[in-house]
């Protein structure tokens, strides 16, 4: 069974889209990723705690790594792809709204 259609490769102009917006995404590799600094430790798991329950909503889960007590680094990628999708980039912008709620 293939993929669904938002989980197949990513084409090089859709995502230069998103690297090009000033969105602060960076790509490294076959992933996209981006580091948010906050005030504190409670605000930095209150934006994870955002971004989780957009991913869920989602269906599309990224790493989410807690660097030092107030530092969060998403790092975004479709494994059955093999690479990057538009279900990336469309979390990458939920991402960035869970942000500053």
């Amino acid at each position: 069974m293939p993929p669904p259609e938002n989980e197949t490769r990513l084409d090089e102009a859709g995502l230069s889209v998103l690297l090009a917006s000033g969105a602060g995404w960076t790509r490294a590799g076959g992933s996209l990723t981006k580091t948010f600094t906050f005030k504190g430790f409670k605000a930095a798991i209150a934006f994870v705690n955002r971004v989780a329950e957009a991913a869920n909503a989602a269906n599309h889960h990224p790493d989410i790594h807690l660097e030092g007590y107030k530092r969060v680094r998403i790092v975004l990628t479709t494994h059955i792809a093999h690479g990057l999708t538009d279900a990336d980039v469309a979390l990458a912008k939920q991402v960035d709204l869970a942000e500053n709620k």
